[in-house]
């Protein structure tokens, strides 16, 4: 009985990146939003396409609904690639077109969110203690400090070290995720240096 063909992994990932990219750049905020027959998050609050913009514009609801598809979109594409056999280092390249697709989608003129609901997606797949720190921080400082951007860069900024703890065959690929929300966030930074962040 012949063995089952077995694809190199010069031959997988590129597929797999494009459909990690295609199914990041799908914004939660604008479907959930458009079927609800809200305001488009793009035009009010802090402008961005996110979980945190549609909580401050558009409430709970429409929030948790858009946390739950940005969350979700790039697990099908990461299962699949764990399924697949390919490395930690390979499934964390997949990892990041998801948060690439988010951030920069060709769709939106590379005008897409902050990554961060993603970015608990994707780590909730390829390390889950991480993802699940990481959340409880970042709900916790949301309701202590009631800004979104603190709570993200905060919690961001602590998954490298969880994840030394937790997982640490996938330290390289969080401090990458790490590295891409900071990046995503320096308006952010810029806002709280002078005081006028809006708040949630």
């Amino acid at each position: 009985m012949e063995a089952p063909l077995v694809l190199p992994l010069p031959a997988l990932l590129p597929p797999l990146v494009a459909l990690g990219y295609l199914s990041g750049s799908w914004l939660g905020a604008l479907s959930v939003c458009r079927l609800a027959g809200v305001e488009d998050p793009r035009l009010a609050g802090s402008f961005n396409p996110g979980f945190s913009n549609v909580l401050r514009v558009h409430g709970p609801r429409l929030a948790l609904a858009t946390l739950l598809v940005d969350a979700a979109k790039g697990v099908p594409v990461l299962l699949l690639a764990i399924l697949l056999g390919l490395p930690p280092w390979a499934q964390g390249v997949v990892g990041l077109a998801v948060l690439l697709g988010h951030s920069y989608p060709l769709w939106h003129r590379f005008r897409g969110g902050k990554a961060v609901a993603s970015a608990f997606g994707v780590m909730l797949v390829l390390t889950p203690g991480v993802a699940q720190v990481c959340a409880a921080l970042w709900a916790l400082l949301a309701w202590r400090v009631r800004t979104a951007a603190v709570a993200s860069l905060v919690s961001a900024a602590a998954a490298p070290l969880t994840s030394l703890w937790l997982a640490p065959d996938y330290v390289v690929v969080v401090i990458a995720f790490t590295l891409l929300v900071l990046l995503r966030h320096l308006l952010n930074i810029q806002r709280l240096g002078r005081g006028d962040e809006p708040g949630l």
